[in-house]
């Protein structure tokens, strides 16, 4: 069974593209061109980069960069939520050998 994909038009540095996508992706689809433009044109307006190919490869190194420090920051935060736990859960073991609370 395949879904039925619906034609987006996206406006990206005053071009528009037609971009197929499932309708219930079409949201996300627009948010993510905005914010496509919005990088774009802050690299643009710069005035340090010249030329569409240039400005959307640096546009897309840093939104990629900016991905991978997310979720570097989600997996230190993963880590230290973990290491509470078994703090906790050994705690927690403790008190129930023993029959008293845990401190």
């Amino acid at each position: 069974m395949s879904e039925e994909l619906a034609r987006v038009t996206v406006r990206i540095l005053d071009k528009e593209y037609q971009v197929a996508c499932p309708d219930d992706e079409r949201e996300a689809l627009l948010e993510s061109a905005g914010l496509l433009n919005r990088k774009m044109r802050e690299i643009r307006e710069s005035g340090r980069i010249v030329g569409l190919d240039r400005i959307a490869v640096l546009a897309a190194l840093n939104l990629s960069h900016e991905i991978l420090q997310n979720q570097h920051s989600a997996n230190e935060a993963d880590q230290s939520l973990l290491g509470r736990l078994r703090i906790l859960n050994d705690r927690l073991t403790l008190a129930a050998a023993s029959g008293g609370p845990a401190h």
